[in-house]
């Protein structure tokens, strides 16, 4: 007799044919497969049709003649070992994320249920355990550390007791119950087989585990409005007094309060970053915290542009100021927007001045904003005025700017500037407060240089006082611009005191591109120098909004461009005057009325200076009257008593003005 042994029994209904698996006796198993303490060998079972039926191991005859059986089964091919490997690690990895979904879901009803139990409504305790996987996670590892010691079944029994017991009357009526049911209680403390308790679900768990945590629904809730776990947790120890649903009220209001109406989203961001590098005084705790709000905002993806976004803005808003949620809605909050609409902020736009300067909510209206805003008086012709201020620059109520304004006023009146004129500049372009004296003296010394001072210098800072903020290398780039096309100090000094625009202005996208625009129309270059100095103001004008509109005008009217460009190097302001005001009605009474040809616009093109209905009509009818022809510069240049001494044999004009009137509109008509 010969005894084969089977090297793996779990195989077993696989390597026999079909036809006599139930033909094999049991079959003996190596020692290493039996217990040290049985005498019996194992069991295996064995899988035969539908039924399990156990077999014994015990040698096999050589009569029976089986079929051979592999020791070893043959390996499969790599390829296929591997996908079968693979198919199986995916398989697994599915059915534990279809598990970790459906813990994850379980757990999300729980805190949604403890959360409508605090208050909050359905929709909004369904969206506050969406929005909190942190609160979620930390719930399910906790649960997940009482399984790993077993101590779950003690400890919601606890719970439960506790809960089902209760205060008060229901006390004392247990303990009624039980002194008049002795008997029964003796027999539940001895039953001998007591029935196992229930096992409990992960639902029940996460909700055990939550009102344990004792937070009334806050963590879930300000992790949901974005702050991180840690944050939440210290927050939520300040709104300990309040109940959730009240804070869900005070939240939602302190969202539409801040970013309501946020189509303007980049243009705050812009004005911030506007603000920031403007600023360049020693600043108070106000400014501070709110620049490190503008940092975090900024570090994130988008910048600055996102600062209106509620999205992406108020999670750091509260973490920067979380003690906004301490404020009362109706003492403080609702009041302070109230004041903001009264002193001229338009409704709407209060938001505007909150997100850039958040630190004023803070503020008390009486003894903070209203004595601050007087220091202001005289640059605000009063509240209204006031308003629109503050919502220029909402900086203007911190204490480190009213300290500068004050340093600012005395500055300048050293530089004999009157204080109206600095107010004036102020009220235009607020940024100065922001301004360090250092840098002023700075800016002012270089237009000193070019021979701007006291009464020159008041007009330049109250026309722009844009340019007190240039820095002086920036400056200078200009300086040295028109210095290359010919101009001398004495004649940039004027350009700066006529037109001081052009030196706030930026060099690549504005003057070099005007300078571009005068040489493509046919401006000579020896030319340049004359048509700057005579006309600086074409450098800030929009070559395509401006310039190319009356370019393209002139030339439709029967002029070339070799025309234009000869009256511009004569005449420079000419594409300074606009189509509908004075070019189109000045060339059709021209060539309509006077009945002369274009040229002779071309040979006089200070034609389109004078005013129409005061010099041209009223001298044209006064040759029309007396047939007198002449050109256009002999009409028009000459004045009042050259022209009657001329053309009507007095000293002095006279012209029946009402006279003039009638033939003018009988012509026209």
């Amino acid at each position: 007799m010969t005894t084969k042994l089977l090297a793996n029994p779990g195989n077993l209904a696989q390597t026999l044919p079909p036809s006599s698996k139930s033909n094999y006796g049991p079959l003996p198993l190596p020692s290493k497969f039996f217990n040290s303490q049985s005498q019996s060998p194992p069991q295996i079972l064995c899988s035969c049709n539908r039924f399990l039926r156990p077999l014994r191991a015990s040698p096999v005859h050589d009569d029976d003649k089986p079929p051979p059986l592999s020791l070893s089964p043959s390996p499969p091919s790599s390829s296929s070992s591997t996908t079968t490997t693979t198919t199986m690690t995916t398989n697994d990895d599915d059915d534990e994320s279809i598990l970790k979904q459906q813990q994850e879901e379980e757990a999300r009803e729980a805190i949604s249920e403890i959360l409508q139990e605090f208050g909050a409504s359905k929709e909004d305790s369904v969206d506050i355990a969406l929005r909190s996987p942190k609160y979620l996670a930390m719930l399910i590892d906790s649960v997940r550390d009482l399984d790993d010691i077993s101590l779950w079944n003690p400890w919601t029994r606890k719970k439960k007791k506790e809960q089902s017991i209760g205060i008060g009357c229901q006390q004392q009526q247990q303990q009624q119950q039980q002194q008049l049911r002795p008997e029964e209680n003796e027999e539940e403390e001895q039953d001998p087989h007591p029935l196992p308790p229930p096992p409990v679900s992960l639902k029940e768990k996460v909700y055990y585990m939550a009102k344990e945590k004792g937070d009334k629904g806050m963590l879930p809730f300000l992790e949901s409005l974005g702050l991180t776990l840690p944050s939440a947790t210290l927050l939520a120890r300040y709104l300990s007094a309040h109940t959730l649903p009240h804070l869900i009220h005070k939240v939602k209001y302190v969202k539409a309060m801040f970013f309501s109406n946020s189509d303007d989203e980049v243009c705050i961001g812009k004005k911030a970053r506007e603000m920031m590098m403007n600023l360049s005084i020693p600043i108070d705790e106000d400014v501070q915290q709110t620049l490190s709000f503008f940092e975090k905002i900024e570090a994130r993806r988008g910048g600055l542009d996102m600062l209106g976004s509620g999205d992406a803005s108020f999670r750091y808003l509260i973490e920067s100021f979380p003690r906004i949620l301490l404020l009362s809605l109706e003492s403080h909050m609702k009041p302070m927007v109230k004041f903001l609409e009264d002193i001229g902020v338009p409704r709407g736009c209060t938001r505007n001045i909150l997100i850039l300067f958040p630190p004023i909510i803070f503020y008390n209206i009486e003894n903070d904003i209203k004595l601050r805003i007087q220091a202001f008086e005289k640059v605000s012709a009063g509240n209204k005025d006031f308003g629109r201020l503050l919502l220029k620059y909402p900086w203007i109520l911190s204490t480190g700017i009213q300290e500068n304004y004050k340093e600012i006023i005395s500055f300048f009146v050293m530089e004999k500037v009157p204080k109206v004129c600095v107010d004036l500049a102020i009220k235009s372009w607020p940024l100065l407060l922001g301004c360090s004296i250092r840098k002023l003296k700075m800016m002012v010394g270089q237009f000193g240089e070019l021979g701007i001072r006291n009464k020159k210098l008041c007009q330049v800072i109250a026309t722009s006082p844009q340019l007190l903020l240039r820095k002086p290398q920036e400056f200078l780039q200009v300086v040295v611009f028109l210095r290359d096309l010919g101009l001398d100090e004495e004649a940039i000094g004027g350009v700066l005191g006529r037109c001081p625009q052009i030196f706030a202005s930026s060099m690549d996208k504005t003057l070099k591109k005007k300078l571009d625009f005068l040489t493509t129309i046919g401006v000579s270059k020896g030319h340049l120098c004359r048509v700057i100095r005579k006309y600086p103001e074409l450098f800030v004008c929009d070559v395509e909004r401006t310039l190319v509109p009356r370019l393209k005008y002139l030339m439709k009217t029967g002029l070339s461009n070799r025309d234009i460009a000869f009256m511009v190097n004569g005449f420079s302001p000419l594409l300074g005057y606009s189509i509908e005001q004075v070019l189109r009605p000045k060339l059709e009474f021209l060539v309509n009325t006077m009945g002369k040809p274009l040229k002779d616009v071309v040979d006089y093109p200070r034609y389109f200076s004078y005013s129409l209905e005061r010099k041209i009509k009223p001298r044209y009818w006064v040759l029309k009257g007396r047939n007198v022809e002449c050109s256009l510069k002999d009409m028009l240049g000459k004045n009042d008593e050259e022209f009657a001494a001329d053309y009507m044999g007095f000293g002095r004009m006279l012209v029946d003005t009402t006279d003039v009137r009638e033939k003018c509109h009988l012509k026209d008509g």
